[in-house]
């Protein structure tokens, strides 16, 4: 005698129960490793819990134990050639040294984030929306670089104006049907623009009404709803509003949240709905809100159209600014218990934004830069000043505080027009880059602007006094960094602005690389 349907459905329900509790309980209790990827990826864990992706994209790793495709495409500006960057070993990280390769010389953008589901949801350059004209720009290459388990990876940086889509879709939810999502995001990189989102949007690129998203969002707009204290704050962005709980506006129980690394999660389905967030480093989820739709019109049921946007909003809004490094979108409304074993596999991941190396010009070394003046300034390094965004020169020692020293340490990276040329990265603000603007020196996040990639690109080149290193504007290639009244600057030697003087200009654009003093 066969069994009753309601019974096999519930014989389900408990292997799927048993089998995710089996998997969290394994990964909570296993200790990462930096040299091999996870048996498990994310989602193999949801599949288990019977709440399938369909929808995986990340630009750092598989997200299944057995996937062996391509993650992301990129294209080097100087012939449009394209290339597709796999995984260094099945169920591992990326390949990005395949990258640095095929980019040398050349900057390179990301042009599509391949879907590992093998629904073939793939990511593009977003067109153009009700919002906004389009296409949207393309993530730079190596703006967003880290390392994974050990390994170098990188995310994608997106600067206002970039953005991702992909408007034919298939599994993914639509109307009021049950979907989860998860992203990793940098917690440092945000701000108060419309809107950095990732998840499920309109198929049209226009606000078709209340009710027709449901994305992750993360940053400062507080035009519709927030969290307490000052944000950023994941919340949801469900049409014509960002929903942070129950409430239009205030949520005071979805806190403030700035995790170098953040893990964020959505999920939704019929009047029922969730935000939950963590350190992707280590610990555990925490639940921000679990309940009811939104008390407002429009949103229960929902009207879910299952087009996929990165960096945007579902009508091509494209004023905001974030990184991502990876997400998923499942099938059905995952359990906590998932959603924590996911959380598990994501901390034994081992994401981290550490140099590499100390004291050398290679990218992923950390170092500071001092001076080599004399008698003036031997003591003085190049560093940041927190009061405002310039750069300046100024004494550091043993006995500096925490913050002076680590103002005056840099991440040498790839650079980001001439990936053979160097930029270099803040230690203490990820993601905000040494650049020139109107030939002085600033400490800045990519603003979207098309010259923000060579202004913050400088060659180096044997110490104009012989001494060190002197460091040559990419885009003004007579150029160098320079200090002169102990602010920084580019300056030729000899020219009409005060800092191009050629009293002491050899000695003043020539550095020592030194080992970094945080």
């Amino acid at each position: 005698m066969s069994k009753p349907p309601w019974i096999r459905r519930i014989r389900r329900a408990l292997l799927a129960a048993g089998a995710t509790a089996a998997l969290a309980a394994g990964l909570l209790t296993a200790t990462a490793t930096t040299s091999q990827a996870a048996a498990q990826g994310p989602c193999d864990i949801y599949a288990a819990g019977g709440t399938p992706c369909v929808a995986a994209h990340s630009t750092t790793r598989a997200l299944y134990a057995a996937y062996n495709g391509p993650l992301y495409q990129i294209r080097r500006a100087s012939d449009n050639a394209t290339k597709d960057i796999g995984v260094l070993s099945t169920g591992g990280y990326a390949n990005a040294p395949a990258q640095d390769s095929f980019c040398a010389t050349t900057s390179c953008v990301i042009t599509r984030i391949y879907d590992q589901s093998g629904k073939g949801n793939n990511l593009t350059q977003a067109p153009a929306g009700g919002a906004a004209s389009g296409p949207d720009n393309l993530a730079n290459a190596f703006e967003a670089p880290v390392t994974v388990g050990g390994h170098e990876a990188y995310g994608v940086y997106v600067a206002p104006g970039t953005g991702y889509r992909n408007d034919n879709t298939k599994g993914i939810a639509t109307g009021d049907q049950a979907e989860g999502e998860y992203a990793i995001f940098d917690g440092t990189h945000f701000n108060n623009g419309c809107c950095f989102d990732y998840g499920n949007a309109e198929t049209n690129n226009h606000d078709t009404g209340n009710g027709h998203m449901e994305a992750i969002y993360f940053g400062t707009e507080n035009h519709w709803g927030y969290g307490s204290g000052n944000g950023p704050w994941i919340m949801a962005d469900l049409e014509n509003g960002l929903f942070s709980g129950v409430n239009q506006h205030l949520n005071a129980g979805d806190p403030t949240v700035t995790n170098r690394f953040l893990t964020a999660i959505v999920k939704g389905g019929p009047n029922q709905w969730a935000i939950r967030g963590g350190n992707a480093q280590s610990g555990s989820l925490s639940t921000y809100y679990s309940g009811v739709r939104p008390n407002v019109s429009g949103y229960n049921p929902m009207h879910k159209e299952g087009a996929i946007i990165l960096g945007i909003g579902g009508d091509n809004s494209k004023g905001a600014q974030g990184t991502f490094y990876e997400g998923v979108m499942t099938s059905g409304y995952p359990s906590d218990a998932t959603e924590n074993a996911v959380q598990a596999n994501i901390t034994a991941a081992g994401y981290s934004s550490g140099s590499t190396s100390t004291g050398s010009l290679t990218p992923g070394s950390r170092i500071s830069l001092r001076a080599t003046t004399a008698p003036c300034c031997t003591s003085d390094y190049l560093r940041h000043d927190d009061a405002d965004t310039k750069v300046v020169i100024s004494p550091v020692s043993s006995s500096s505080s925490a913050t002076e020293k680590a103002d005056a340490t840099w991440i040498v990276r790839a650079g980001l027009a001439n990936s053979s040329c160097l930029s270099f990265e803040s230690a203490n603000k990820p993601g905000q880059f040494l650049r020139h603007y109107n030939y002085e020196l600033y400490l800045n996040t990519d603003n979207g602007g098309s010259s923000f990639a060579q202004d913050a690109t400088f060659c180096p080149t044997t110490g104009n006094s012989g001494v060190g290193h002197s460091f040559q504007s990419v885009n003004y290639p007579t150029k160098y960094i320079r200090h002169y009244n102990f602010t920084a600057y580019i300056a030729g030697n000899g020219g009409s602005n005060a800092w191009d003087s050629t009293s002491s200009w050899a000695q003043d654009t020539s550095w020592l690389t030194v080992s970094p003093w945080s």
